[in-house]
């Protein structure tokens, strides 16, 4: 990797983009990590069990627990910091005028939360002057959390704090043959037509595994898979894995090569071999 920060990628890129004194960066990380405490609590106290599922517009599934966590960010949000502005998966915008706002995925991975699968968490991130700035992903039922903040580094703990925080970075892998390639939904992927080149590049790596959601992320910022595919994301889902994966040293971005979260599908990779897996995606 790289620690160049005029690079696209790498630990001096991610730096380069704070917004905020280390002392802003440490309370809105620890802020982060608290309101994950309590979402933690509420999560596994429907987890598993007889739980009101309703189905929304979108025909997308809403639990009693993830509306029950959007709240409880939110409140606390509005205490301690008034001005910011909230963009949350249940309950939309407020004061979006701010020039700082929060990303609120209450569950990550409903699907899997209302099936009984342990494979979803709560992320919260901090955006300031355009640029996010913390970011915090809680799987409970994993007991396991990953947290980042500009210029700090990416980390890994037990949930709760039940193990020591562990620095984590991507792999080094340089060549796609040798690459571990996640995807959320591989038929969404391929029938999106966006990104023509799946299928021909996942038979030229090393091994690809359909592990969708939060997880891809944070098994890349990790450096246990090399790049993370998905399409039909939405700026909560984004939000808290970008600050994750660039603090690690990797990069993620649009099919197109840009640097956002809101443009519906994403390349989150160890950022050695981004550019050309774009390549390869793109490649009809």
């Amino acid at each position: 990797m790289t620690d160049d920060a005029e690079a696209p990628y790498g630990a001096g890129f991610s730096a380069s983009r704070a917004r905020g004194s280390p002392a802003e960066l440490a309370e809105w990380l620890a802020f982060a990590l608290t309101a994950c405490d309590d979402a933690d609590a509420i999560a596994l106290r429907h987890f598993r069990r007889d739980m009101e599922i309703r189905t929304k517009p979108d025909r997308s599934f809403v639990t009693e627990a993830d509306q029950a966590i959007e709240r409880l960010i939110r409140d606390r949000i509005r205490a301690r910091y008034p001005a910011h502005g909230l963009v949350g998966e249940e309950y939309g915008e407020e004061d979006m005028g701010s020039t700082a706002r929060w990303y609120i995925d209450p569950i990550d991975g409903t699907h899997n939360y209302i099936r009984g699968v342990p494979l979803f968490g709560t992320l919260l991130a901090l955006e300031v002057d355009g640029e996010l700035q913390v970011g915090a992903l809680s799987a409970p039922a994993l007991r396991e959390r990953w947290y980042a903040s500009r210029g700090g580094g990416a980390w890994a703990v037990g949930a709760a704090g039940t193990d020591a925080p562990r620095r984590i970075r991507v792999s080094g892998i340089a060549a796609s043959r040798d690459a571990q390639i996640l995807y959320g939904s591989g038929h969404d992927v391929e029938t999106s037509g966006r990104a023509p080149g799946f299928r021909a590049l996942l038979g030229d790596v090393w091994r690809e595994r359909g592990f969708g959601d939060f997880w891809g992320y944070a098994l890349v910022a990790e450096g246990a898979a090399e790049a993370m595919i998905e399409i039909d994301l939405q700026t909560w889902d984004l939000a808290a894995p970008l600050v994750l994966v660039e603090e690690a040293g990797g990069r993620l971005t649009d099919f197109a090569g840009a640097r956002r979260i809101d443009g519906f599908d994403v390349l989150a990779s160890n950022g050695i071999l981004h550019e050309e897996l774009l390549t390869r995606l793109r490649a009809g």
